[in-house]
């Protein structure tokens, strides 16, 4: 492997990055280009810097529309803090979305003295959100136990109804510590 410093690169890369000596400099060009526009090692302004600051973000796009037993139905807005770079829904957004409502359709099912611990989260992008829609996020439980419950969650663009995402969440039910 070959240091950065062994070739001429954009300033993106540093002297501990890594870069297989097969790869031609113009490959590696490409890709720090690549991560520079994507923002890569662009610095994080301090009032972003803070504890789950891309979740709280994400659920303030996220309204409430219906709560039923085994079924949780949201909007999501999509607006500029949770595109991506093409103008259409990040994917981490998606999963933030995904993951608040499956434990919130899973707490209309599991008993109250039970945690959830999220043991797997899947989800298929078959489409973009474009900025500006609403998706309508809908959970629903597909089984839960006594140990784990599954719930599936579809992301469905309000104006035509195409589905653009869907997740499936695993969580797994825990006893509530007593300290």
């Amino acid at each position: 492997m070959a240091k950065p410093s062994d070739t001429h690169l954009p300033e993106i890369v540093s002297s501990s990055t890594t870069i297989a000596k097969e790869i031609p400099s113009q490959r590696v060009s490409a890709v720090t280009n690549f991560l520079r526009n994507m923002g890569v090692s662009d610095p994080v302004p301090d009032n972003c810097n803070t504890k789950d600051f891309y979740s709280d973000l994400v659920r303030g796009f996220l309204k409430p529309d219906r709560v039923l037993r085994g079924r949780v139905t949201c909007i999501l807005t999509i607006k500029p803090p949770v595109a991506n770079f093409y103008g259409s829904l990040h994917g981490g957004a998606v999963a933030v979305a995904a993951e608040t409502v499956s434990i919130a359709c899973a707490k209309t099912v599991v008993a109250e003295d039970k945690g959830l611990s999220l043991g797997e989260l899947s989800i298929s992008y078959l489409s973009g959100a474009p900025m500006n829609a609403e998706v309508i996020v809908d959970g629903s439980v597909v089984r839960s136990g006594r140990n784990f419950t599954l719930v599936a969650v579809e992301f469905k663009l309000k104006k035509t109804g195409q589905l653009v995402y869907t997740a499936r969440a695993t969580f797994y039910n825990m006893p509530i510590a007593k300290l």
